[in-house]
């Protein structure tokens, strides 16, 4: 195996086409399909399956390239730590459901970089893929919740695919509602509370599991159940139908805007949010900065809990 092999099966696997990539890495596409072969050959492996409609990444390439992207960034920082040269953009990328929290951690580790070149991505997604963008290295990094009804399956999942979870802060649940809803007069509020108004969640694609919900108490029945994508959408269909979500009660302000306020609610009931990671790649030191970065900003949510 070399760096340059590395190189290339990255860049196929961006570009999704051997005649495309060889000539951005300007070599010959027989040098290059050479190449990929020699390392498939190497480890016994399938990277791309080719066929007349062009090429496609393997699972097992899916998980080998995710390996090859870190290799490729550690031997970035470490040119540009110790040779002070700035030859690729510094690319970090995080999975999570949606927390204000993670997004606030995210903007601070981006400004502490102070890089000039750079490649972010914050994936507010559904659970599942959460799970698997971590599991196949896609992100370094995943943020999710566990409590008594899911913890079981939620954890064998992440087991089944060697990762590690370690809490953040355990939060008591919440609503989000508007700040003008008829329920916000109130101190706190109850499940009976919120029968008569549409519940929001967001969807969580084939693996539509209770288990992989990102709202606790999602068995509770409802009449009014409205399903989203986005935390924006979220947060517009809160304010203009008086619809509510159950969650942390975790918010920022300057990031989510002043009209959602969040009220504790009257359950038995708990979220313990925290992070997966990999069980067999040491945390690259942008992950580290990233998950102390976190454990700052949500001591304080211990405290409020």
């Amino acid at each position: 195996m070399t760096y340059k092999q590395l190189q290339y099966i990255v860049t196929v696997a961006e570009e999704g086409n051997i005649t495309s990539a060889a000539k951005k890495l300007f070599i010959a596409q027989p040098s290059l399909t050479s190449a990929i072969r020699e390392l498939e050959s190497e480890y016994g492996i399938t990277i791309f399956s080719r066929s007349n409609k062009g090429i496609k990444t393997t699972p097992e390439g899916e998980e080998f390239l995710g390996y090859a992207r870190q290799v490729l960034d550690q031997t970035t920082l470490i040119e540009e730590r110790y040779k002070g040269k700035n030859s690729g953009k510094l690319k970090f990328f995080v999975s999570a459901q949606h927390y204000s929290f993670a997004v606030e951690a995210f903007v601070e580790l981006l400004k502490r970089t102070g890089a000039d070149k750079y490649e972010f991505h914050m994936r507010e997604t559904q659970t599942f893929n959460i799970i698997d963008d971590v599991a196949h290295l896609r992100s370094e990094i995943g943020i999710l919740y566990l409590n008594k009804f899911n913890e079981e399956v939620i954890r064998k999942t992440l087991r089944d695919n060697n990762l590690s979870f370690t809490p953040l802060f355990t939060a008591r649940p919440h609503v989000f509602i508007g700040k003008n809803s008829p329920l916000s007069k109130k101190k706190s509020l109850t499940l009976e509370d919120l029968k008569p108004y549409p519940r929001l969640s967001y969807e969580q694609g084939s693996h539509n599991s209770f288990y992989f919900s990102e709202e606790i108490l999602s068995t509770v029945d409802s009449d009014k159940e409205l399903v989203v994508l986005d935390r924006a959408t979220l947060f517009n269909l809160l304010i203009g139908l008086n619809g509510y979500t159950i969650c942390s009660g975790v918010i920022n302000e300057e990031l989510n805007g002043p009209n959602i306020i969040a009220k504790k609610l009257k359950v038995d009931d708990y979220m313990e949010i925290g992070y997966i990671l990999p069980g067999s790649i040491h945390p690259s030191p942008l992950t580290s900065e990233f998950i102390s970065i976190l454990e700052s900003l949500t001591r304080r949510s211990k405290q409020h809990h």
